[in-house]
This record gives C-alpha cells, sequence and structure tokens, in this order.
C-alpha cells in the first residue's frame, strides 16, 4: 500500500527551485547572498570564497585538484549544491569542457557585503519609546506557547472554533497543507496532518513556512518577496524592538501572520507599534539538519511497551494519543502503552512506522537519549511488524465479468486478460472473470468485436 509522505524542505531548498531570473534578483540583497553563503556545506564555502574575486571561469578539471582523491565525493557535493543554487553558473566550451564561474549578481553583492559591510533596512528602536521590552526568556516562553497552540488545535478537533484567532490567509494554508474541511463540518486532520504533527519543531515551522510561501501568487504576493523578507528577519536582533512603520504592506501582513505562530511578539506603544524577533525567526536562515535548536527529550519507553512521558504539556499528551493509549496522566507525568490497536490506529490515519520511531527516538528523555538504541529494539521491531502485517493484502480497483454467451467467448476472454498480464481470477465452472481495472476499457472493446 502506497504510502503518503510530506517533505519539510529548508528555504534554501526553495531559493534553488526558484527560476533563474527570480534567484537572480534575490541575490541583489547582501543578506540573502549571506544566508546562502551561511547554508552552504563547509567545503561549497570555501569554494564561494576562492571564487569570489575570480571574473574567468575555472575548469572543472582544474577545480577537482583543489582536494585530495579521497575527498572527491564531497567535491561533487559541493558543486552540486552550489549549481542548484545558481552561486556557481556552469559554462561549456568548443571543447566540451566544462568551466565555473560565479554568479555575476551573487559575486558583486558578496564583494559590496565584504568590502563595504551589511546595513538591515531598518533600525532597532530606542528603549526610550519602547520603554521595557520581554526578557529572552519571557519570548522563548512565549513562541512556545504559540506554537504549541497552533498544533494542539490541529489535533484537537474540538477546539477548532479556536482557529479564528488566526488570519484568513494562514487558515487557507493550514486547511491546504494539513486541514481538510466540509461544509458544516469541523476542520479535520489529513495524512499529512498526522505526518506533520510527529515532526520536529524544524521541521514543522519549514513545512509550514514553505506552504505560506507556495500559497502567495494565490493572495497577489510574489513568492521571492516573502523569501528576501523572511531570510532578512533571521539576520534581526534576537529580542530587539523593530518598527512597524519600516514595513511594506505585504511586509506588514506577513508579519501578522508570523506573530500568529510566534515567530514575531507585538507590541502597541502610545504612538507606534513595534515587532520583537522570537528565536524561532532568527533561526530561519539554519540548515534543517542543525539539531542545536531542539528541546530536551520527554519520553522513556520500555521494553514492555510501556511509554513514560515527563511533560506537562497537553500537546505532548495529544501527540502522544495519536499512536498509542493513554492510561493516566499526573500534573508533570504521561503514562501510556503503545498496542496493537493504536498502532493500527496511527497507520489507518496515514502515520507509518518509521515515523513513530523517529519520534520516539528524537524525544527520548535525556536519561536515555545516550543509550544505543534510545528505543529498545524489540519495541522498534514490532512497531515494524506491525505495519507489513497490515499491508500484507494490497487493494487493487478490479472488474467483474460473467454472463458469457458461450464457453468459447469465455475462454478466449480469459486469455485475452492473461496475455495482458491482468488476470486475477477465474471460475471455468460459472464462467466468471475478475480483470484488473486498468484494462476495463481493452476488454470491452475485445468483448464488443464481431466474433
Amino acid at each position: 500500500m502506497p504510502q503518503v509522505r510530506i517533505v519539510a524542505k529548508n528555504f534554501m531548498d526553495m531559493v534553488a527551485a526558484l527560476p533563474a531570473m527570480k534567484l537572480d534578483k534575490l541575490y541583489e540583497s547582501t543578506f540573502i547572498c549571506e544566508a546562502v553563503l551561511r547554508y552552504l556545506p563547509p567545503l561549497a564555502k570555501k569554494y564561494a570564497l576562492q571564487m569570489l574575486f575570480i571574473e574567468s571561469p575555472v575548469t572543472a578539471k582544474s577545480m577537482e585538484e583543489w582536494v585530495l582523491p579521497e575527498a572527491f565525493s564531497k567535491h561533487r557535493v559541493a558543486i552540486d549544491r552550489l549549481l542548484q543554487l545558481r552561486v556557481f553558473l556552469e559554462i561549456g566550451d568548443r571543447k566540451k569542457e566544462a568551466s565555473y564561474k560565479m554568479n555575476p549578481t551573487f559575486q558583486r553583492s558578496m564583494q559590496k557585503y565584504l568590502v563595504q559591510g551589511g546595513t538591515l533596512p531598518r533600525e532597532p528602536m530606542p528603549l526610550s519609546v519602547t520603554n521595557r521590552l520581554p526578557t529572552l526568556e519571557d519570548l522563548e516562553a512565549y513562541a512556545n506557547k504559540q506554537w504549541e497552540c497552533f498544533l494542539l488545535q490541529l489535533i484537537n478537533s474540538s477546539q477548532a472554533e479556536r482557529l479564528t484567532n488566526f488570519s484568513t490567509s494562514m487558515i487557507k494554508v493550514f486547511q491546504r497543507g494539513i486541514l481538510s474541511s466540509r461544509e458544516n463540518e469541523a476542520p479535520r486532520l489529513t495524512e499529512n496532518g498526522f505526518q506533520f504533527l510527529l515532526m520536529d519543531t524544524n521541521a514543522q515551522l519549514w513545512y509550514i513556512i514553505r506552504e505560506y510561501i507556495t500559497s502567495s501568487e494565490d493572495r497577489g504576493v510574489d513568492p521571492t518577496d516573502l523569501i528576501s523578507f523572511l531570510l532578512e528577519l533571521s539576520f534581526h536582533t534576537l529580542g530587539e524592538a523593530y518598527s512597524m512603520n519600516s514595513l511594506t504592506d505585504v511586509q506588514s501582513k506577513a508579519i501578522k501572520d508570523l506573530a500568529d505562530l510566534g515567530l514575531v511578539k507585538l507590541q502597541q506603544g502610545r504612538k507606534e507599534s513595534w515587532f520583537i524577533p522570537t528565536k524561532l525567526v532568527t533561526n530561519l536562515s539554519v540548515s534543517l539538519s542543525d539539531s542545536s535548536s531542539r528541546k530536551q527529550g520527554f519520553v522513556m519507553v520500555e521494553t514492555n511497551f510501556r511509554i513514560y512521558a515527563y511533560s506537562t504539556l497537553k500537546l505532548h499528551s495529544e501527540i502522544l494519543k495519536l499512536f498509542s493509549r493513554i492510561e493516566y496522566q499526573l500534573p508533570n507525568l504521561i503514562v501510556g502503552a503503545i498496542t496493537k490497536e493504536s498502532l493500527y490506529a496511527a497507520f489507518e490515519n496515514g502515520i507509518t512506522a518509521e515515523q513513530i520511531i523517529s519520534f520516539l527516538k528524537q524525544n527520548a528523555h535525556p536519561r536515555v537519549a545516550e543509550r544505543v538504541p534510545a528505543v529498545p529494539e524489540n519495541v522498534t521491531d514490532q512497531i515494524r511488524l506491525w505495519e507489513t502485517d497490515r499491508n500484507r493484502i494490497e487493494m487493487i480497483l478490479s472488474h467483474l465479468y460473467e454472463d458469457f454467451p458461450s464457453k468459447e467467448v469465455f475462454e478466449a476472454a480469459s486469455d485475452y486478460a492473461r496475455e495482458l498480464g491482468g488476470l486475477l481470477w477465474e471460475d471455468s465452472k460459472k464462467m466468471r472473470l475478475i480483470v484488473n481495472g486498468e484494462l476495463h476499457q481493452q476488454m470491452r472493446d475485445f468483448l464488443r468485436r464481431p466474433k
């Protein structure tokens, strides 16, 4: 049975997918160039800096000599990534020998950045205007609360009416990728939605931002403008206040949507309003592979399939309910068990065994996180076995053919279906056939031919 999977890409994967013209437009911003350079693998960064002041193309063979033979695989990865992001442009000559040249727009922006430095289009507001700003601890608590509130609403359909706290544009994004709704019915999680909840926070953030940007054209907003603004936000100082008056109309609308998710905090003064970046937005230009921002784990799994989750958050309880049976809950402890029935319910909702195992490993309590394996092998093996057991039967669309006028017609139809490789079952005595549904039109044409 095919599995539905969702992929959370980070900003640079989105940037690489942009058309060449829009990508070159993005590279006019020094901050975009710095974000791209920051993201590149170490060897790719080295190549980009080496080529920064070289105007003429460098042959691929010459660049291969920059590394030792044992590092050639890393060399290929670096070159491929530079080409995907159009930091390097591939040039062919008459001898059909590939050469690489740095993207002129990227090159100019980075040269300017190195020589003159980068300046944000807006400066932090003075404390005399903003008075007392929230501490970094308060800001992180606010961001976590907003994000957890958002996730909790996705899980618990009884709280669906609270989605009105979010702007219309964001609700449409959620429904498009994670929620499905019908008339007179509360929004429900799709298969993608269940999978989304088991991702780590970084991956969830990238998925939401990707959906938000992808749907921007429907709202009359250029995706490159949003990408540029969001990457620009990642260079703002955490905890500082920035005036809303410095934003364009598109940026003002986007900042309100981001505040709903906890990426920024909005505050209103007597005369002015401002936004304060949180850790979620300042980490936007960090690669998905960077695990430094991941939270401390809270789940312990025993060999008897019991789960102990040391958490006070209702969100964690609701997530565990997706694939386990909660037995009882104390103020700071959730106790449950992984059962065949609870896993079958999870599989029915589109969650895979690997996603469940990955969630348990990523959120393993510090006491067991260093243990190898963090989740007992008998538990992970059984989860996979139950998934395999459920997927042993495959559903195939098919058609039943019966009431043949004669034995000869039946046998001819049977032979024809067998030749096409679509015969699934036959009963010679009662002259009945079951054929793969994809061949229905061909079977109809065959049976209608004059005999």
